[in-house]
């Protein structure tokens, strides 16, 4: 990036990855200017803020953020202990997005509908590299602004863009017209969506760890409120990836909560149905009806679309990018995060290096950058904004110096089970929390889903 520009870096999203790429920009002399389509930082957390995180404090704060809260006497998590969203939210982000630097940059309510270069669409070369770049954004009021930038640095997400119903990669037929009885991909239904779910039959849609946690509150719920029944719809021949090895699987937390679920399946509570691919949507007399591509049919009252997520690249279509045709992802990374065959524990550190894009300093950070994989890390991300603001910053040995220390089963972003009722297993080196914690019992209350695993899709077979 070239200083004399004298214009700041543009981040978009003010996630974890998004404010510890400003820390990071702080860090290194640079401007941030951070748009948030939300109200407040780290939005589309606050949808799931009831979901207890797999990752531990240790993973899920960044260094350059954690060294710039420290300074004004903020007291550091214990770093063992999960955090739930709304803790994440309201023990670190908002105090995060509160400091002086960051609040002084931080435009809430402020959605990025385009990227590109001052003057130029994409088809055009000469002086690109020398040129601002252009981020239009549309104000919570409606007024549309454009505003320039050295640099841009996106880590907007993925979660308002989840993956359809449907197979093909299509939404289903008359998925849309059905949109008032599909909820949110992690619905409260203890809490928040209770009043959606209490007594009506809900199907569940997909085999990753957003269904895993839904199946699991919605038998709670199920026992508290009688005639609350739940339906499991999954594409492939089997559950045996999302219960897990049981016994012998090498990480008891896995273990202990897939056989959980598994013993709700084999008990009836929940009601699987395997090979079931939606061919259509169609909601009649207040319920909705699912049909298979086999012709099989499921009726509910709501349906718990927990199919994953895609990035939404139709922002950046006026910039140079080099992504990987299958995954979406930076081309250099894409065969790393290969769900077919990865999972988070295998993917190799990676920055700005691996990042990089024709668009020069332009790069997508954070669960964006992973496009459809579904195994992206914390940690990881931080590692990515580390890199990127040494990039930007002229710092080429420090940019290419990643590094990144796991456990050596990997702590994926995960998103299933309750402190209270599954204990899980504590990370190598992690001393468990015991006797005082919410459960008052001596279990540790880590928990999770650790992924672990050789590989990623091929773990089914």
């Amino acid at each position: 990036m070239d200083p004399a520009k004298n214009l700041p870096v543009a981040v978009i999203g003010a996630g974890p990855v998004g404010l510890a790429a400003a820390a990071h920009l702080l860090e290194r002399g640079l401007e941030p200017l951070i748009f948030e389509a939300g109200p407040s930082a780290g939005a589309a957390i606050e949808q799931w803020r009831h979901i207890r995180l797999f990752s531990p404090w240790q993973y899920n704060t960044d260094a350059a953020a954690v060294r710039l809260l420290t300074a004004t006497g903020w007291e550091t998590p214990e770093p063992t202990a999960l955090p739930t969203g709304g803790e994440l939210i309201d023990h670190y982000l908002t105090p995060l997005a509160a400091l002086p630097g960051i609040a002084s940059s931080l435009h809430t309510g402020a959605r990025v509908v385009a990227v590109t270069r001052q003057g130029m669409d994409k088809t055009h070369s000469r002086n690109r590299s020398t040129t601002p770049f252009v981020v239009r954004v549309e104000q919570a009021d409606g007024e549309v602004r454009d505003y320039q930038a050295a640099a841009v640095i996106d880590a907007s997400g993925t979660w308002s863009t989840r993956n359809p119903l449907g197979t093909s990669g299509l939404p289903a037929l008359g998925e849309a017209g059905a949109a008032n009885h599909i909820s949110s991909p992690l619905p409260d239904v203890l809490g928040r969506d209770r009043e959606a779910f209490a007594g009506r039959i809900a199907v569940v849609v997909g085999a990753g760890h957003s269904a895993a946690n839904t199946l699991l509150n919605l038998s709670e719920l199920a026992t508290q409120v009688p005639g609350t029944k739940i339906v499991w719809a999954i594409r492939g021949a089997s559950a045996a990836k999302v219960y897990g090895g049981g016994d012998a699987d090498g990480l008891a937390a896995r273990g202990q909560l897939g056989a959980r679920l598994r013993s709700l399946v084999e008990s009836g509570a929940v009601d699987l149905h395997t090979g079931f691919g939606i061919a259509s949507v169609a909601a009649s007399d207040g319920a909705v009806t699912l049909t298979s591509t086999d012709g099989r049919t499921l009726r509910a009252d709501v349906v718990v679309p927990a199919t994953g997520f895609r990035p939404d690249l139709d922002i950046l279509r006026e910039l140079r990018l080099e992504l990987d045709p299958g995954v979406e992802a930076p081309r250099d990374l894409g065969p790393l995060i290969d769900p077919e065959f990865h999972s988070c524990g295998t993917v190799e550190p990676h920055g700005a290096k691996m990042l990089a894009h024709p668009e020069q300093d332009f790069y997508i950070v954070g669960m964006k950058s992973y496009g459809r994989a579904p195994t992206f890390l914390l940690a990881t991300g931080y590692e990515q904004v580390r890199s990127v603001a040494a990039a930007l910053a002229g710092d080429r040995e420090a940019a290419d110096a990643v590094q990144l220390e796991l456990p050596e089963t990997g702590v994926c972003s995960s998103d299933i089970g309750t402190s209270c009722d599954v204990p899980a297993a504590v990370p190598a080196g992690f001393v468990a929390e015991t006797a005082g914690g919410c459960c008052g019992a001596p279990e540790p209350v880590l928990v999770g889903f650790p992924t672990g695993l050789a590989h990623g899709r091929s773990g089914e077979n």
